[in-house]
């Protein structure tokens, strides 16, 4: 006979996850309805880029040392458990880069008239986005790397389009913000 199950959860995973995606999205509508309203004087706008750019190298390096690890894994080259600890390891300097790239590109006075800017502001959303859903996917890897469950294609997949998803907004982004830094 099997232990009868507790009460279910008030709130599921599905919900919290949906709720921490409209709140990044509300916080990134914030950082842009500021960033058009808000003009910050010559001194404050160094100090800015500075805390700018040292924030990309936390982040991002962050970011691309996961990522590297991962595409290791991916062709076989990494134990999954190395991957999953050095993710876990990392988490706080990814968010806190990214979260220091918003902060301060808002007082950096972008043009949110510029297409390319445009472009910038959406794959900051995406990359924000794409972390949240990195994070439904620990869990599932955690399992695969404990042999409590088969790595799937599907699980795989997942987890090569997110790394390219993380790319793909890192860099697009950097490039962008330096072709506007020299206009």
């Amino acid at each position: 006979m099997s232990a009868p199950a507790g009460p279910a959860p008030l709130v599921t995973r599905p919900v919290l996850h949906t709720a921490a995606a409209a709140g990044l999205c509300a916080l990134w509508a914030a950082a842009v309805w500021t960033a058009v309203h808000l003009r910050a004087d010559p001194h404050l706008h160094d100090v800015a880029l500075f805390v700018h750019l040292a924030s990309l190298l936390v982040g991002f390096g962050a970011v691309l040392t996961v990522d590297w690890l991962g595409l290791l894994w991916l062709t076989g080259r990494r134990e999954l458990p190395e991957v999953l600890r050095t993710a876990g390891a990392v988490h706080l300097p990814v968010w806190l880069g990214l979260a220091g790239l918003v902060g301060t590109g808002v007082l950096l006075h972008p043009d949110p008239g510029s297409p390319l800017t445009r472009v910038k502001l959406g794959l900051v959303l995406l990359v924000a986005l794409n972390g949240l859903h990195a994070r439904t996917l620990q869990p599932r890897m955690e399992a695969v790397a404990a042999g409590r469950t088969p790595a799937s294609r599907a699980l795989t997949v997942r987890c090569a389009v997110t790394v390219l998803l993380s790319q793909l907004g890192w860099w697009g982004a950097t490039v962008i913000g330096f072709l506007n830094s020299r206009r």
